[in-house]
Parts: C-alpha cells; structure tokens; sequence
C-alpha cells in the first residue's frame, strides 16, 4: 500500500479546469475536484501496478478574491467586488471542499494594497497618440488589478517538507503548473518522497522532469463523486 498525500494549487486547478470542462456551478467544481482527486487514488502506480494508493490527505491551496471597491473609469461608479457573483462562487466552493473527506483547506492571503482598474499599455498608447478618444474606450481596454495571492506557494512548500520530514506519506502527488515547487520537491526526493507532478494536460517546461519522478494528469468524467475516499 502506498500512502499518497495530494496537494491541489487551488488558483491553478480553477482556471485549469475552467478551461477543460468549461464554468459551473460551485458544488459542482467542488465534487468535480473530489473526482478528480479519488482519479488518481483510484490509479495504481505504473511501476507498480500490484500495489494500491491510500491517501493521506488531499491539501488544497488558496485563498479568497478581492472584496474591496474599485472605481469603474468607464462605469464611472465603484464596483463592490465583495458583493460579486465571484465572491460568493468562491464562498461556497470553499464550503463544499470543507464538507470533503480528508480534505484539509490551506487559505492565504490576498494583497489588494495596489489594486485598481487602468489603462492597458496599447490604449494609453493609443489615446496619446490620438488614435483614440475617451468615448472609444471599452471594457478590453482595461486592465483590472484586482490583487496578488500571498502565502499560498509558501504554504505548499512548508507542507512538503513537513510530509518528508515526518515521514507522513510515501508519496506527494502535486496538481500544479509553475515551477516554484521545485526547491520543496528536491527536498522531498532527497527524504525518499516518490515526486509526482499533475500539471492537468498543461505542457510544461522541459528542465522541470529531473526535478519529479513521474508526470501524471487524469481523464475524468463529469460523475457524482462517491460518498467516501479512503
């Protein structure tokens, strides 16, 4: 049996899945991720196909949008983001993840000290130049700033390590797709962590394979999940 710790880049997995199986609902994004989580518990290992995974615990990343007002330059009023279909999308996914067995929920902190909404590059260009006036405008135009996540790559790298010291799993499946993991997953590899990366059939850099031992994404489909993933 193979003791296998899953850790989701919630930022990462939305946008991800988003794109693959297009916007629903938050209860809905919810069981797909359970799905997709007990996808690969349910996987035996390729270089051991005998042995199965129990997990540990699946670790999801993230943290809360934006909940301040910006003023709308084109709108001209300020637009309360923490009244927004975003942020209560995001209220009650949080609150169905809670709801998972074995999901533990890591929360950052969003940065929204220089938020705003401006000008694109091209439309300041532009309307300098007077190839544009003011009435031309439109939302494309605009670039909305609405805040940076903090904490979370920490988080998961404090996690990583704390798994590999402790001797926690066997194995660390990472759903990501940037390559800030990479001092966090040496570490484990050196602890005898078997480093699997799932970066959802997104390609990633050539240099990051010496950095895992394996690459995994699953196929899933849009199924209710089963009441328990052990």
């Amino acid at each position: 049996m193979i003791k296998t710790a899953i850790l989701v880049d919630g930022g990462f997995y939305r946008k991800r899945a988003a794109y693959l199986w297009g916007q629903v609902t938050a209860e809905e994004r919810a069981t797909e991720l359970y799905t997709y989580c007990r996808a690969h518990i349910d996987d035996s290992p390729r270089d051991k196909p005998n042995e199965q995974r129990q997990l540990y615990r699946v670790l999801y990343y993230d943290c809360m949008p934006i909940k301040k007002s910006l003023y709308h330059p084109l709108q001209k009023r300020n637009i309360d983001y923490g009244r927004s279909e975003t942020y209560y999308w995001m209220e009650k996914f949080l609150e169905q993840l809670k709801t998972k067995r074995k999901f533990a929920l890591r929360m950052g902190e969003l940065s929204d000290a220089f938020a705003g909404i401006g000008l694109k590059p091209a439309a300041t260009r532009d309307l300098c130049a007077g190839k544009i006036g003011i009435d031309d405008l439109k939302d494309e135009d605009l670039n909305f700033s609405l805040g940076q996540q903090k904490g979370v790559d920490m988080k998961i790298g404090l996690d990583i390590a704390a798994i590999a010291y402790k001797h926690l799993a066997d194995q660390i499946i990472l759903i990501a797709g940037d390559s800030d993991f990479v001092p966090a997953a040496k570490l484990a590899r050196r602890e005898g962590i078997d480093f699997i990366l799932d970066p959802m059939w997104a390609s990633i850099r050539p240099n990051l394979f010496e950095h895992i031992d394996g690459l995994k994404s699953q196929r899933i489909k849009k199924e209710v999940a089963k009441p328990h993933m052990v």
